[in-house]
């Protein structure tokens, strides 16, 4: 279970179109200058440099001085010192406590089914059994753990999306895996879950996560992007 190979590593999947969009929305809110540290709180502070300058922002405020060498070479101004007056939630697509996101989400964090199993009523699952099954039920063991963000808390307190369906999230959350009540449909090995992110029910997922663990949006998205394998979609 503590595998930590690309396989069973969770997806940050970066939307060049809601970049561009939420980048737009969010300079055109006013500001010159957007926090891009922590590596764009976990986008990739490059391609997000690219996104907001375009939009019309000034400058970026990052982490080091390598940052703002490197980003120089692309013609963007970068500073260590500046204050960020951009909107975040709006440059990220995040949700505010309590709201949603009035953009779509930038990020949308993914895992996949690595295996199946059959539930009996009473069956217990994962660490502590804090769970066991209310009826008969099959569940999927799913890539993503508390070591890539999927935070301890979130165990019987959260969902997935699988297939357009909200999933929950049962029994305690291991180091690199979870397990998700698939509540009776069927997920083959290597189907696509998603923890929050995209246009689906678990669009803004993070606004439910933050209430649930008292940690914040931006925090719990920055540690999720900088512990996955990151990639690009239309």
């Amino acid at each position: 279970m503590s595998d930590t190979t690309s396989s069973a590593r969770t997806h940050a999947v970066i939307s060049r179109s809601a970049l561009a969009a939420a980048a737009d929305s969010a300079v055109q809110r006013g500001g010159t200058v957007a926090d891009l540290r922590r590596d764009a709180w976990g986008h990739g502070v490059l391609a997000v440099a690219h996104a907001v300058t375009a939009a019309g922002a000034g400058r970026v405020l990052v982490d080091s001085a390598g940052e703002i060498d490197a980003l120089a070479l692309e013609g963007i101004v970068g500073s260590t010192d500046a204050v960020a007056d951009i909107d975040p939630f709006l440059l990220y697509g995040l949700p505010v406590r309590g709201e949603s996101a009035p953009v779509r989400p930038v990020m949308r964090l993914t895992g996949k089914v690595l295996s199946t199993k059959r539930l009996r009523a009473g069956d217990a699952v994962s660490y502590g059994y804090t769970h066991r099954a209310p009826v008969d039920t099959n569940v999927a063991l799913v890539t993503g753990g508390y070591a890539q963000g999927i935070v301890r808390a979130l165990g019987n307190r959260a969902h997935v999306e699988i297939d357009g369906e909200q999933r929950p999230i049962i029994g305690r959350v291991a180091m690199d895996v979870c397990v998700v009540d698939l509540q009776g449909a069927d997920a083959p090995v290597g189907t696509e879950v998603t923890f929050f992110g995209g246009e689906g029910p678990a669009a803004h997922s993070l606004s439910h996560w933050a209430e649930v663990t008292g940690l914040s949006a931006a925090e719990l998205l920055t540690v999720a992007g900088a512990h996955a394998i990151r990639e690009w979609e239309a």
